[in-house]
């Protein structure tokens, strides 16, 4: 590989040796190497993207400023760019590898895979490998001589090389004998490596023949490979063939065993196709090919056993900590309520983490499945979760399965699953304030005393006493709230509360302890790197009418900027404090005399009212101030400010490499819409072009 191209892609099927082509690269590479082998639980894009600055962090320590705004992104494919510029920082060139990519079937996860080849900084490779093709735009990379492509005509074994193979393993042969070995094998070499030890076993040269067929294969497995096993040896593999890794008190568990590890070490020591994933010898895996095969096995033998066998390994996985491969072994073992038992505990901290794909596919395998105890709970927080991530849809989808369940039952910490339902109507705020306290309420008797949830409803008490004018036990219940957020540790929560506190003082014209509580709340959210939540979009918006109001103009389109960016997470799935922050944008834009931005962000707040038209005080306050901006006369020039929410959603996606049809497929509109939003853009932003677009964003400090 004497290329200079930055991404390599090494392409074929099982038994082509493409891990080895890898590790010998590797070798030759360097120390600065970030390897990744990818699995299942890699198809999300934050987990992808988390094992790869896992990896570069063993190079060269990274700082926690790519994790954060990994985390804060929730895999979106408009990371990339950040991503790519933090990591750039590393001293000297790095060799990034990603091995078994066949395992990524996330969209997601292929399209960032693709965004960062073309972003591989300046001195870096990456180098993917995969049984199948790989998520990358060829043709693009192709015509921009970015890619060196490696496939089966490159890596089938010739003449010499497979001479090479069966005298390393022993295997005595004539030329003559290489010459038919390799026609009859094509040169695959996993053909001529089992070849090999065939030979070494005795069995004559001439006496080998197959092609790589699956039923040759495992043929040839059966009767070269088990045949010559103990009865020990060939049980253990086939039981442990459950797993996708393995480790000796692993297997001991699934097989009932005592030696499992010294059985590893003997298989991988007799090359009999297990594959070492550390260097201390702790973590196996293996060859693909025998894998499959004895799966088969598996299956033709016990039927039931399979199930007993994964329900082991989810008893060891949770055991020892590791509850998200134990969700997957229980799926397996058809054990429903405890897949629905560790989601429920799983769910929050890891949407919290980013990895919003991962709680996605847990709540569709668990549609798919029956009825679970907490199933109810499960869909009421996936809800919210969706609700927060601006996704309006999703996040009624998932209320209606939660309200369609039975309200019965007490959750494993205590918390009734009636409790947990309120809690998902207080925060929807579906039917005006007195409901969203009446819930807040219910919910409360009902939560945990060492539920987080808690803190959430005060807050969403307090809330309905704001929205009904009530500012005296608005701001007690907010300082409730914001202790209980604090002593829990949920910083974003305690930002947006300090947010809500702060447009009371305001209200009471307390200017400089308003000032000061949204300074405070700018802090923790950016000491926090939770630019991209929910709860930020109100502390930024307060923050850039708190500086309009002192004056400082620049700060205040700062802040204003980075409201913006947040508008489309602002939907009718969580009403009240969505409206309160255009309410404050408006506010801002006629501060900043910009009517065209005050008008944006009040059409999208109309929007949310007519879904939810009983907030308080909120319809008429936007009312009042839409007639304002009605009033004015002066035409002002359409900016940035006057995007609106479809529209911001667009432009996050023009730095990256997706083409208008990819853009709108990921967007779920058609190609028109995508069409006309962007001659609505370019024309907004005084642009003529995607490029000129970008510019531009760049320019006022939209990322890139």
């Amino acid at each position: 590989m004497e290329s200079h191209e930055p991404v390599v892609a090494v392409v074929a099927p099982p038994g082509y040796g493409k891990t080895t082509v890898l590790a010998q690269w590797i070798e030759r590479f360097g120390s600065r190497v970030a390897r990744v082998s990818c699995e299942r639980s890699d198809n999300d894009p934050v987990a992808l993207w988390t094992g790869i600055l896992d990896a570069l962090d063993q190079i060269e320590p990274l700082g926690g400023d790519a994790r954060a705004v990994l985390a804060a992104s929730g895999g979106g494919v408009d990371v990339v760019p950040r991503l790519v510029e933090s990591i750039s920082a590393l001293r000297s060139p790095v060799l990034v590898v990603l091995d078994h990519v066949e395992e990524i079937t996330s969209p997601d996860c292929s399209t960032s895979i693709a965004e960062f080849a073309f972003r591989v900084p300046a001195g870096w490779r990456l180098a993917v490998a995969s049984r199948d093709a790989v998520p990358l735009p060829l043709s693009r990379l192709r015509v921009d001589r970015r890619i060196v492509e490696i496939g089966v005509d490159n890596l089938a074994m010739d003449n010499a090389e497979a001479a090479a193979l069966l005298r390393l393993a022993d295997a005595e042969v004539s030329p003559a004998e290489v010459d038919e070995l390799v026609r009859r094998t094509e040169g695959w070499p996993a053909g001529l490596y089992l070849a090999a030890l065939a030979i070494q076993s005795g069995s004559p040269a001439a006496g080998f023949s197959f092609s790589g067929d699956d039923r040759l294969v495992d043929d040839y497995l059966r009767s070269e490979l088990l045949a010559r096993l103990s009865p020990a040896q060939a049980d253990f593999l086939v039981r442990t063939s459950i797993l996708d890794r393995m480790s000796g008190p692993l297997c001991d568990a699934v097989v009932r065993g005592k030696q499992s590890a010294r059985m590893l070490e003997d298989l991988e020591r007799h090359n009999l196709l297990v594959v070492p994933l550390d260097r201390r010898g702790e973590w196996y895996r293996y060859h693909h090919l025998l894998r499959e095969f004895l799966q088969a096995e598996l299956r033709r033998g016990d039927p039931d056993l399979g199930s007993e066998l994964h329900t082991r390994a989810a008893d060891w996985y949770e055991a020892n900590g590791m509850a998200e491969a134990a969700i997957d072994h229980a799926d397996a073992a058809g054990d429903a309520e405890r897949v629905a038992r560790l989601v429920l505990e799983l769910m929050q901290p890891v949407w919290a983490s980013g990895r919003v794909d991962t709680v996605r596919g847990w709540m569709e395998l668990l549609d798919g499945r029956p009825r679970a105890p907490h199933h109810a709970a499960i869909a009421a927080h996936g809800a919210l979760i969706f609700a927060l991530l601006g996704r309006p849809r999703e996040a009624e989808r998932w209320a209606g399965v939660a309200e369609s369940l039975p309200v019965g039952g007490t959750l494993p910490d205590g918390t009734t699953v009636a409790a947990t339902l309120a809690y998902l109507r207080a925060n929807l705020c579906r039917q005006g304030p007195a409901a969203m306290r009446a819930d807040s309420v219910l919910a409360l008797d009902g939560l945990s005393p060492a539920s987080p949830f808690r803190a959430t409803m005060l807050q969403s008490e307090a809330m309905s006493w704001l929205l009904e004018g009530d500012l005296e036990r608005a701001d007690a219940g907010f300082n409730h709230a914001y202790d209980v957020a604090t002593g829990f540790g949920i910083t974003p929560l305690a930002a947006l509360v300090l947010a809500e506190q702060s447009l009371i003082a305001a209200e009471r014209g307390e200017r400089a302890a308003a000032d000061a509580m949204i300074k405070r709340a700018v802090e923790l959210v950016d000491t926090g790197h939770f630019e991209a939540y929910w709860t930020s979009a109100l502390v930024y918006a307060v923050a850039a009418h708190a500086a309009a109001r002192r004056g400082e103009m620049r700060e205040s389109r700062q802040f204003v900027l980075r409201a913006a960016e947040l508008r489309p997470l602002l939907t009718y799935a969580l009403p009240s404090v969505s409206v309160q922050t255009l309410l404050e944008l408006a506010r801002t834009y006629m501060a900043l005399v910009d009517p065209s931005g005050a008008r944006a962000v009040l059409e999208q707040a109309h929007n949310i009212l007519r879904r939810r038209p009983d907030l308080g005080t909120l319809p008429a306050a936007v009312g009042q101030l839409h007639t304002r901006v009605d009033q004015i006369t002066v035409s002002a020039a359409a900016g940035i400010s006057s995007l609106t929410t479809a529209e911001l959603r667009l432009v996050r996606l023009l730095p990256t490499h997706l083409s208008f049809p990819q853009i709108a497929e990921r967007l779920y509109v058609s190609r028109h819409t995508v069409k006309s939003q962007v001659q609505s853009v370019y024309r907004k932003l005084g642009a003529s072009s995607r490029g000129q677009a970008v510019e531009i964003m760049a320019e006022i400090g939209m990322p890139r």
